[in-house]
């Protein structure tokens, strides 16, 4: 028998919904990690249904689109509330798709006042007078800005989307917040009496979540980071909603392969401390013009050796690589060279996969044609362990760039075999 579906998820990236399930599935809803919007007849056999889109740097009427596809899925398969999740530096550039998205679920579910919060805590991304911190900076001044295809250059998230948004754009300060979920429920009710159609919402600690969450018990709209889901739950579980379900996660025993196609310094600290195998950085330039191929790669791998090849390069590296060649051929041309890899890998005997950066991770995913994951342990905060539903037994973890600690390929791999 079906378990009910409760939430419905739509995520901007993989490794963004991959960081959502996380957080759900540690607050014991069971919940599955879709790839795209699944067709008509496919199972859903969850409490927490996530679509992950690969949706946040294409154009804003095409991100619009597949989620309202996404949405009427999870409409049609019964879910009653609805979570639009987006990355907690909020990776948006000025005419970017953020604030669209969430209009159009909006308007789609006839709903306003909707919360946006980014905020995560636990990783050092809070929100205070609307502003996105990354732990005491701004983050426009904490490099994390700096991102190759959604640079967020402002950290007031009510001016970035007052620019990007048809409707008003509301906030509730932390004092409002501090003051516990009654106080947030008022706000938000006098926030759709002013039709105020997006809503910032400050968050320092994570208790500020799990009022705001408790707050959005009878919200159809939610959106955020997935910090944002720590306290929807426990809505669900007061209302004895919640059935109580196992992890379905198969860990994997077999060859193991890392492929980083992140720039951000997190992920850089993490390839520099890998020391269980050999490295492999690719020559973009190469990868560009063709002369190095995924075969070149391949027979550089060392049988029962967990090989990392990369393209992480330094802001200044990228920046120059886009003025010779033009940001998008770049990211094309390293997106598809990991994907074609992925391929070879998995075919070659490969049942492990780790993959750093969202856009790599989609690359990927989607080369690789996995429809749907199971979600295991956390291996890293934002980062669980995943394994395949479907033909292909694979276990692998997707890591947002700027998530995990130094030695997390290390971690990865022995929470991917057990």
């Amino acid at each position: 028998m079906n378990k009910q579906l409760l939430l419905g998820c739509i995520a901007d990236d993989f490794t963004g919904a991959s960081d959502l399930a996380n957080t759900l599935a540690r607050e014991h809803m069971r919940t599955t990690q879709y790839i795209d919007v699944p067709d008509d007849q496919q199972d859903c056999d969850c409490e927490a249904a996530i679509i992950a889109l690969k949706s946040r740097s294409i154009d804003a009427d095409d991100a619009i689109e597949q989620s309202l596809n996404a949405l009427r899925w999870l409409m049609a398969k019964g879910a009653k509330q609805f979570l639009f999740k987006y990355c907690s530096t909020f990776d948006s550039t000025l005419s970017g798709n953020i604030g669209p998205v969430a209009e159009a679920l909006a308007k789609e579910l006839s709903t306003n006042a909707v919360v946006v919060c980014p905020a995560f805590p636990t990783t050092g991304r809070t929100v205070y007078q609307g502003h996105l911190f990354v732990f005491d900076k701004l983050l426009n001044e904490s490099g994390l800005q700096n991102h190759p295809l959604n640079p967020m250059t402002d950290a007031d998230i009510r001016r970035w989307l007052a620019a990007q948004s048809n409707t008003a754009v509301g906030h509730i300060p932390q004092a409002i917040v501090s003051e516990g979920s009654d106080a947030i429920h008022y706000a938000l009710t006098q926030a759709a009496e002013r039709n105020e159609g997006l809503v910032v919402v400050d968050a320092t600690v994570d208790q500020d979540l799990r009022s705001i969450g408790e707050a959005c018990a009878d919200a159809k709209l939610i959106t955020g980071g997935s910090g944002i889901a720590l306290g929807l739950p426990d809505n669900f579980k007061k209302r004895g909603q919640l059935t109580a379900g196992s992890s379905s996660f198969e860990p994997q025993q077999g060859q193991a392969a890392i492929l980083s196609g992140s720039c951000s310094e997190a992920t850089r600290a993490q390839i520099k401390t890998y020391a269980d195998g050999p490295l492999i950085e690719l020559n973009v330039a190469a990868v560009i013009d063709g002369s190095c191929t995924t075969e070149s790669i391949m027979k550089q791998l060392q049988a029962g050796q967990t090989t990392l090849v990369y393209s992480s390069a330094d802001p200044d590296t990228v920046k120059q690589l886009q003025t010779a060649h033009g940001a998008e051929t770049v990211a094309h041309a390293i997106e598809s060279f990991f994907g074609k890899l992925a391929i070879e890998l998995v075919a070659s005997g490969t049942t492990r996969l780790i993959v750093a950066g969202g856009e790599t991770s989609g690359a990927v995913i989607s080369a690789l044609e996995l429809n749907a994951f199971n979600i295991g342990p956390e291996i890293d905060p934002g980062v669980p362990a995943l394994s395949t539903i479907g033909k292909k037994s694979l276990a692998v973890a997707l890591k947002s760039g700027n998530f995990g600690s130094e030695d997390f390929f290390s971690k990865a791999l022995k929470m991917l075999s057990t």
